[in-house]
């Protein structure tokens, strides 16, 4: 009987082992996942499944010991990922010493952030494809919205397009009677214009990378006309890429801090003019303007017809040069007969790839909901309802030119870009004011006013009217409830 009771004890003892096996075997990867979803490690969750699916299941103690592995795993990813969320930009002086070493970055492939008369750019060796790169990432834009190249000389800008490239004899004349007209363009218009808030895009040279263009085939560059960034420029000794320097399609920045609000955990040295180099310190007034234009600059296309003599300047983004001057300069050279200028300003999703920057629909938005105002609300105000009262206690308003005046009292914040209309004041403070708008204590909602503009408008207006319906995605509403 002992022998018998210990034997189905052992047998019993047996059994128990083997169902212990077979639930290893089959049942711990739930069980792993289990404690991972309580835990709630992404990374960790990763591991684990790399664990728990090789080809020979563990025993218990190599189970705990890869658990282990995986736990430093894990606190290694979250000790990087906490060291992500640090500040990494610096801000630096505007020394010879501080330009020699941001050139040097910018040779290195590196990202330097600089002022221009525009705004704030984000800045790299334009001719390297990796370093291109870094900027599409670090701005988290979109490879379908092309960047601007920028040089110092004219020669430079030319060097970049097709159009200067030498011709042999035994191409077809029309073709090199094309590229002569066209070159002399390009070289009317940067005479005229550079250095200076122009853009201008042109088919461009065979070397240039893809990247740099949206796979265009078309490549823009301007010649900026700030002494930093010309300084810069000149340090680097290359052409340097730069759209402006923010998280793409939130407001562009015209302060070395905007910058650093937006790109302050990416690899960038950021220019700050008003930063003591001695003390490492803002100086007084430090908050005066930087980019003295305050927008963008223009953008103009300059393409020639197919087997034609005659061509197209077409103006893509509102900046500061107008259409009209474009024309005189044209006009003056002998080149009207030949050219064709006309705006075609578009408002594209992101998917689209363009051949200049500044197209899509929302950009230049603040991280609040932005509304345009119809006219028919506007100078004259309606009576509001109760809802509209309510949700205005809760807005900001930009206005321009009074057109919304009438509601001041309603709303949380109200800042006019200028009382009296002067669009030069509108442009230099609209950026300044729409990230004034997100820092509203409160506020749920910002409303600008839709800028109704006759045909003979100042470029300046017609910029501040485009950068106004972009932040608000071109959304115009005759309620405000």
């Amino acid at each position: 009987m002992i022998i018998g009771v210990n034997a189905i004890s052992f047998l019993r003892l047996l059994l128990l082992c083997m169902i212990g096996a077979i639930s290893a075997a089959f049942g711990y990867r739930s069980i792993i996942q289990q404690h991972l979803t309580f835990r709630g490690h992404h990374q960790r969750a990763l591991a684990f499944s790399a664990v728990a699916n090789s080809m020979t299941p563990p025993h218990s103690g190599e189970t705990i010991l890869a658990m282990s592995e995986v736990e430093d795993i894990g606190t290694a990813n979250e000790e990087k990922s906490s060291a992500d969320m640090k500040t990494i930009a610096r801000m630096v002086s505007t020394t010879q010493s501080s330009f020699e070493q941001c050139g040097q970055r910018l040779r290195d492939g590196k990202l330097v952030s600089f002022p221009t008369e525009t705004v704030y750019g984000l800045g790299c060796h334009a001719l390297d494809q990796s370093a291109v790169q870094k900027v599409f990432d670090a701005k988290e834009r979109p490879l379908s919205d092309p960047l601007i190249v920028h040089v110092t000389k004219s020669e430079d800008a030319l060097e970049l397009w097709d159009a200067s490239t030498s011709m042999s004899r035994s191409e077809i004349s029309n073709q090199a009677q094309q590229q002569e007209i066209e070159k002399k363009a390009l070289n009317v218009l940067t005479e005229a214009f550079f250095p200076g808030p122009l853009t201008l895009v042109a088919r461009a040279h065979p070397s240039i990378p893809q990247i740099l263009m949206a796979n265009t085939g078309f490549v823009a560059c301007r010649s900026p006309s700030h002494p930093i960034a010309r300084a810069l420029i000149s340090a680097a000794k290359v052409p340097i890429a730069a759209p402006s320097a923010n998280k793409f399609g939130h407001v562009s920045p015209t302060l070395a801090e905007h910058v650093m609000d937006d790109l302050g955990q990416e690899d960038v040295w950021i220019i700050d003019p008003t930063l003591d180099a001695a003390e490492g310190t803002k100086e007084q007034g430090g908050h005066s303007p930087v980019c003295q234009v305050g927008v963008e600059s223009t953008v103009a296309k300059v393409e020639m017809s197919n087997d034609q003599t005659k061509g197209s300047i077409t103006i893509l983004r509102h900046g500061a040069i107008s259409s009209s001057s474009i024309r005189e300069a044209l006009a003056k050279n002998g080149l009207s007969d030949y050219f064709e200028v006309s705006d075609s300003v578009r408002f594209t999703s992101e998917k689209v790839s363009n051949v200049a920057p500044g197209q899509t629909i929302k950009h230049y938005s603040p991280n609040v909901p932005c509304f345009m105002v119809d006219a028919s609300r506007q100078c004259q105000q309606n009576e509001l309802s109760q809802e509209e009262k309510a949700i205005l206690a809760q807005s900001v308003i930009i206005d321009y030119g009074k057109r919304l005046s009438g509601y001041q009292q309603h709303v949380l914040a109200y800042r006019d870009l200028s009382v009296e209309g002067d669009a030069s004041m509108a442009a230099s403070s609209v950026f300044e004011t729409l990230r004034w708008s997100e820092r509203i204590q409160g506020a749920n909602r910002v409303f600008v006013p839709d800028i109704i503009l006759a045909n003979n408008e100042d470029a300046l207006d017609l910029a501040v009217k485009d950068k106004l319906t972009r932040a608000a995605s071109a959304v115009i509403v005759n309620t405000f409830a």
